[in-house]
């Protein structure tokens, strides 16, 4: 499978699980909304639910928007920048966000999930293993860290590319 089909499958799928944690976020504060004013038997698990639901859409959407390039950027010095000066700093900013995907959301979410499913901490309402929730940490890092290497490989291949390369990648 070359890269671009599994950018494709892995876009795909993220999509898919955004579209489908939002849609079980939605019903499940409907639910609480309900229980909670015309039932007058407010749910006890709800709360948690949208709680972890709105974490792991958060993390998810963050790689999602990473990976379309479509984040919250200071485009200041970039937008001033032309052809190889402005490659080598996308491919150092894309090595930014790369290492700090790693560092932060990898290796220290990692440690959070071994060590909240090692001491077997539970959610309070669910009695899930922390550690399950906690795992969304790591999995956006990966998620992060595909799309900035995919990122910087296209700015170091501009950054080579003879002559100057104008903003949208093509030779000029």
């Amino acid at each position: 499978m070359s890269v671009g089909a599994l950018r494709r499958v892995i876009d795909r799928a993220l999509e898919w699980l955004l579209v489908g944690f939002m849609t079980l976020m939605v019903a499940n504060v409907l639910w609480q909304v309900a229980t909670r004013f015309l039932l007058r038997n407010p749910s006890s698990f709800t709360e948690e639910i949208a709680r972890y639901l709105l974490v792991w859409v958060g993390l998810l959407g963050g790689a999602y928007a990473v990976g379309k390039k479509i984040h919250l950027a200071i485009d200041l010095l970039p937008s001033k920048l032309k052809g190889r000066q402005k490659a080598l700093l996308e491919l150092f900013i894309e090595c930014c966000i790369f290492v700090f995907a790693a560092l932060v959301l990898v290796g220290g979410g990692s440690g959070l999930v071994w060590l909240t499913l090692d001491l077997g901490q539970t959610s309070a309402a669910l009695q899930m293993p922390l550690g399950l929730v906690y795992l969304v940490l790591p999995l956006s890092g990966l998620l992060t860290m595909f799309y900035a290497a995919l990122h910087g490989a296209e700015a170091l291949n501009r950054f080579r590319a003879p002559g100057d390369v104008i903003d949208d990648g093509r030779a000029a």
